[in-house]
């Protein structure tokens, strides 16, 4: 059984066919990147797997588990992170904040430890507070976690919204153009970064990118979306090779 799959799925906005007819096979330990220009449907697509939106018609599972008709929260809890295309993060929050907030959605300690104090709640406040410590480190955020968001570079910001989707301890993580504004030496420690998660947290990604470079560098997979309907699907070799992908979107840009 894959551990993501998608059967069919259309979506409209009113009578403008945003998705059509897509299908994705994502098996655990899995790199998958989808790519296609500007308002090719790249994060509907995104939407619609995570709850945001609800798609017109076709199916979704997480581990054999129906997601259609799910809030975002529930299928979080699933086991499928994301990150968002535009940035969002707490102004008020520091880094450390970010991710133990997200780890307490996983807390154990019930209403009663959380108004009393048990010994369960200290425990499990303990645990949380290494837990994201130790996904700081991960991330190389170690030296920002006293400090609040707004005064860092975009691309630590990137950083931290990835460290806080991992928090729930995913089976499934969802990357929005990770990259976007960063610099080559952000980028390539972004690389690094998402192939240790990728091993060392056993987790499969599925990626939206506009640097192809960085997509056929890491993935096993990709897809091409045009006006929301997949013109290819194959290897990096058989992507950037097939003449249908070159016309629509590569144009003359060296991928190789």
């Amino acid at each position: 059984m894959p551990l993501l799959r998608v059967d069919n799925m259309s979506h409209f906005f009113g009578g403008l066919r945003a998705v059509h007819k897509y299908n994705l096979v994502l098996e655990p330990g899995h790199i998958v990147g989808l790519i296609g220009p500007n308002g090719a449907g790249k994060t509907t697509i995104f939407n619609l797997i995570t709850g945001i939106h609800t798609p017109t018609s076709g199916n979704i599972e997480l581990n054999g588990q129906n997601l259609i008709g799910r809030q975002p929260h529930e299928i979080a809890a699933l086991g499928l992170g994301r990150t968002f295309q535009n940035i969002l993060l707490w102004r008020h929050m520091n880094v450390l904040e970010h991710v133990k907030m997200a780890c307490y959605s996983q807390l154990e300690y019930g209403l009663f430890g959380a108004f009393f104090g048990t010994p369960r709640r200290h425990r499990e406040e303990n645990r949380i507070t290494a837990k994201a410590l130790h996904l700081l480190k991960i991330f190389e955020l170690s030296e920002y976690q006293a400090q609040l968001v707004t005064s860092l570079s975009y691309g630590v910001q990137r950083r931290v919204e990835m460290a806080r989707a991992m928090a729930i301890n995913p089976r499934v993580l969802f990357l929005d153009e990770p990259t976007a504004g960063m610099t080559p030496d952000e980028l390539n420690r972004m690389i690094t970064i998402i192939r240790d998660i990728h091993q060392n947290f056993e987790v499969a990604i599925f990626l939206i990118e506009h640097r192809l470079k960085f997509v056929m560098e890491l993935c096993e997979r990709i897809q091409t979306l045009v006006f929301g309907e997949i013109i290819a699907e194959g290897s990096p070799e058989e992507i950037q090779n097939n003449p249908q992908v070159i016309e629509a979107y590569l144009g003359s840009e060296d991928v190789s």
